[in-house]
């Protein structure tokens, strides 16, 4: 018999408590095996190439000013370089940028257009995410809840290939949620007629109170943080709705030419990202994604002092030092980002297991496009944190000649148990999965 599910009907939980305590991972630690996550993160429109590569190989490498604020997680990191999407066809290199980063294959023929290239249509296959999360849910020993989570940060209201990467097999893509307070909702569930998550922890607080005490310390301590994390989340939502009433999240769908961020972006970042980590930690997803705002998205970062577009500023020459200045701002405010989600994973105890979590998760940094006002799909920003239990050496920089990013994903698939032969489009599949160890 399974023992997850086992464990949970010893305990006698109802509907309304059980997403509290279903990823409670030390009853199944002696049959899980080695854990292994993945995270992708994404931000666009291209990053700024020699305040981003370390320009050398090896395991001596400068960190460049924007991936500054990983230096404390040097010796976990892959810098990779050389990286290309070599996906042709249909679409602008925004759409294909964003819609074949994770498919690795072309666009459906469509009535979307975009700058001056033909008009395209949904991507035509899975994304690497979502075929991973398939893969793991096939099997009992990896099967989670969720077996995907899709996080967004300033993702506009609206369907269209600059705002999917993920896709659950062709014509399907898959939306992030970019409201914490949804989050929350999926994460742990609701009461009818309740609106608030404390409601759902007032209904449930007695029963936990008596599960806890058949828990093991570990599962205990697990428990009283996942709880504590979602009344803190509520407080900051209800507090920031005070203070700026009418800015709550989410965005309003607005023109993406006029396309403004609300300023509670950076909260919203760091609430995602503390939801994101805890729900890996309860298990109840192995694969995750965090996309942050679009392709061809004019965020302006007004916490930054930045008024400008992002979109717009990408498209500036290199010779506006005013404008590559704000852009590599932007992109050390990702790379922050970023940087305060390897902490978490690094600072969180794998449960049920030795190490921390960044030890058995491996977190995955991406763009659409090597440079903004190129619109290069050469070069892509590739950049890999943790992957311990993946099999990776990491704490190195490597430079590759003209990889299709195909052979990334094949790569990672390996690396999880998967031995996919092709992913994606199979021509671009050629030379194998690349070697990272």
């Amino acid at each position: 018999m399974n023992k997850r599910r086992d464990f949970l009907s010893k305990l006698g939980l109802s509907a309304a408590a059980l997403p509290f305590v279903a990823g409670l991972p030390a009853c199944m630690a002696a049959s899980a095996g080695r854990k292994q996550r993945i995270v992708f993160l994404f931000s666009p429109n291209g990053t700024i190439p020699w305040e981003f590569w370390p320009g050398v190989e090896g395991t001596d490498f400068p960190l460049k000013r924007i991936l500054q604020p990983l230096t404390p997680f040097k010796d976990r990191l892959l810098v990779l370089q050389g990286i290309h999407n070599q996906v042709g066809g249909d679409g602008d290199r925004h759409m294909r940028g964003m819609s074949c980063l994770l498919t690795g294959t072309e666009l459906f023929p469509g009535n979307i257009q975009g700058g001056s290239d033909t008009p395209a249509g949904w991507a035509k296959g899975i994304s690497i995410d979502q075929e991973l999360k398939n893969f793991l849910q096939g099997r009992e020993e990896t099967r989670t809840r969720f077996g995907s989570l899709e996080f967004g940060v300033a993702v506009p209201n609206r369907a269209d290939p600059w705002t999917r990467m993920c896709y659950a097999g062709p014509n399907q893509p898959v939306a992030p949620v970019d409201d914490p307070r949804q989050m929350i909702r999926k994460l742990y569930g609701q009461v009818k007629d309740r609106e608030t998550v404390s409601s759902v922890i007032d209904d449930v607080r007695e029963e936990l109170g008596r599960v806890s005490r058949k828990l093991g310390a570990g599962d205990r301590a697990l428990l009283d943080q996942h709880l504590s994390l979602v009344r803190d989340m509520e407080r900051q939502l209800e507090q920031a709705a005070k203070e700026k009433p009418g800015s709550a999240y989410p965005m309003p769908e607005i023109d993406p030419d006029i396309e403004l961020v609300n300023d509670n972006t950076p909260r919203i970042s760091r609430m995602q990202i503390d939801l994101l980590v805890n729900a890996l930690a309860n298990d109840m997803a192995r694969i995750t994604t965090l996309q942050y705002m679009r392709s061809v998205g004019q965020a302006r970062m007004s916490w930054l002092g930045i008024e400008e577009g992002h979109h717009g500023l990408s498209h500036e020459p290199d010779g506006n030092a005013a404008a590559v200045e704000q852009l590599i701002r932007i992109n050390e405010w990702f790379c922050g980002e970023l940087a305060y989600l390897v902490k978490r994973l690094a600072e969180t105890p794998e449960p049920g297991s030795d190490g921390s979590m960044l030890d058995h998760t491996l977190v995955v940094w991406l763009n659409e496009l090597g440079k903004g006002n190129s619109h290069t799909l050469e070069d892509i920003p590739f950049v890999l944190v943790g992957g311990k239990s993946h099999g990776f050496r990491t704490g190195r920089s490597l430079m590759f000649n003209k990889v299709a990013h195909n052979r990334l994903w094949l790569t990672l698939a390996h690396a999880m148990g998967h031995p996919l032969g092709t992913f994606g489009t199979a021509i671009h599949c050629e030379g194998g999965p690349l070697q990272l160890g």
